[in-house]
């Protein structure tokens, strides 16, 4: 037995999105032999745009039943049935999250009209529900209606039903069948063919547009855990997967820097992590006529190639005023005092820097380049090796004055030719540097110098 479900709901995205009406048909492959429809109070407003799509309003759900009080009629009328819906995880996944409040664990085999569709009947130019039905001449009496687009799922599932002579149902049940978790868009040969190596992933919606870009130690083992997580956001996201494409990279580390890289480039609509901020603020240092080093800030744009760089000028004068206590710089000389002979610290007497007559400037000097080698990458020029694509080459992270100037990949025999950090510079793919970065390569080389320590 077959149970063929759709819901309309409240459409707040998974975030808070209930149930507004939901209709099931049990279908036993050939006649339709029980039907349970119903409205559903979601105890909370809809938005005007689904009213406008599906026509349900707040005033027709107001004396509705509430999901707990039908709750029972789903699980019995579902009971030892193989549940079927088109786009299945989206009814699947909110139905079993209105018996999860409810503290019941909602669990039936799954099957997808979608992903049966789309190997059934290939070559279609959408699998909508509306286009596939436009297609196969079903009418669709109550479009974006629970009972309308049930039925019509219905009569779709007979006919797959009747053209499968190759068992692709079978299949799709089959324990070892992701067909089942896999979104509805996908074909499970792109996901088969995913490397097991270390790289980036970027997942596509059916406009090839990248919608989530993510790095992995094995890309394929990554990739199929986005499709079994419960998280919300996920689940939504995986709705809109058509696409995959990866970059292999070698090594975590460059997969990191990748990952990043493209976050920032291209955008995605579900990377919430390390798009959403700019960085307007840099830290700067110069040595002035008197020999005295200082440390200064101002906007990027105006002075490029920063020590470190902030989100917030409140951000950056925070930063620098914890250096000043750490190791007792003078205000004054980190610009954040202005306009004045002296640091008001020294009119206090309680200034450690230079504005004291017992301080030389060697001696400040030397606690602003320990300030300055306390930050990030300091001012070093460092070329990171790590492990490339291929057996015969080598991938490396390419870092001069502190400042990380991107990635490459050479030859294993070339690698020995190059002497100084400055000659990787040919051959490194130019990335942007940035606070993310830093904080990549800075962890990195800590755990390098843990692991020399020990």
């Amino acid at each position: 037995m077959y149970a063929i479900v759709d819901i309309e709901t409240t459409g707040n995205g998974y975030k808070g999105q209930k149930i507004t009406e939901i209709s099931i048909f049990v279908f036993d492959g050939k006649k339709i032999v029980n039907e349970f429809t119903s409205l559903v109070n979601p105890e909370q407003n809809i938005p005007p745009f689904i009213t406008n799509l599906t026509g349900i309003t707040n005033a027709m759900l107001r004396h509705a039943p509430k999901f707990y009080e039908i709750a029972k009629k789903v699980q019995e009328i579902t009971a030892e049935t193989i549940f079927v819906a088109h786009n299945v995880n989206f009814d699947y996944n909110i139905i079993k999250d209105e018996f999860k409040n409810l503290g019941f664990d909602f669990k039936r085999k799954k099957l997808c009209t979608v992903r049966l569709s789309r190997k059934i009947i290939p070559g279609l130019s959408s699998y909508s529900l509306g286009n596939i039905c436009a297609d196969e001449n079903i009418p669709i009496n109550g479009r974006h209606r629970a009972k309308g687009d049930a039925e019509a799922t219905t009569e779709l599932f007979r006919r797959l039903i009747e053209r499968d002579n190759n068992f692709i149902i079978n299949s799709f049940l089959n324990s070892r069948s992701r067909e089942a978790t896999l979104p509805p868009l996908l074909d499970k040969r792109v996901v088969d063919n995913l490397p097991e190596t270390f790289g980036v992933y970027y997942f596509k919606n059916s406009a090839k547009e990248i919608i989530y870009v993510g790095k992995a130690n094995n890309i394929k083992q990554r990739v199929i855990s986005h499709f079994y997580d419960k998280k919300k956001k996920e689940r939504e996201m995986c709705l809109e997967i058509a696409h995959i494409s990866y970059s292999e990279t070698g090594s975590e580390l460059l997969a990191l820097l990748l990952e990043s890289s493209e976050i920032k480039n291209q955008y995605p609509k579900y990377n919430r992590a390390q798009k959403n901020k700019k960085e307007a603020f840099g830290l700067f240092s110069y040595e002035d006529q008197k020999g005295i080093i200082h440390l200064a800030f101002n906007r990027i744009k105006i002075a490029p190639n920063p020590i470190h760089s902030f989100y917030s000028l409140a951000e950056c004068r925070n930063f620098i005023e914890k250096l000043c206590v750490e190791f007792n710089l003078c205000p004054k000389y980190c610009h954040l005092q202005t306009n004045i002979g002296r640091c008001f610290h020294h009119q206090i007497k309680e200034c450690k820097g230079i504005c004291s007559d017992l301080e030389t400037a060697k001696n400040y000097n030397e606690r602003v380049l320990k300030a300055i080698n306390s930050i990030g990458l300091a001012l070093e020029n460092i070329v990171i090796k790590e492990n490339g694509r291929f057996e015969n080459e080598i991938g490396f992270a390419l870092i001069l004055g502190g400042t990380y100037q991107g990635f490459g990949y050479i030859d294993k025999a070339l690698d020995s030719e190059l002497i100084n950090a400055e000659d990787y510079q040919l051959y490194v793919q130019p990335k942007r540097d940035n606070r993310d970065v830093q904080k990549i390569l800075t962890a990195y080389l800590r755990k390098q110098k843990e692991r020399l320590k020990t």
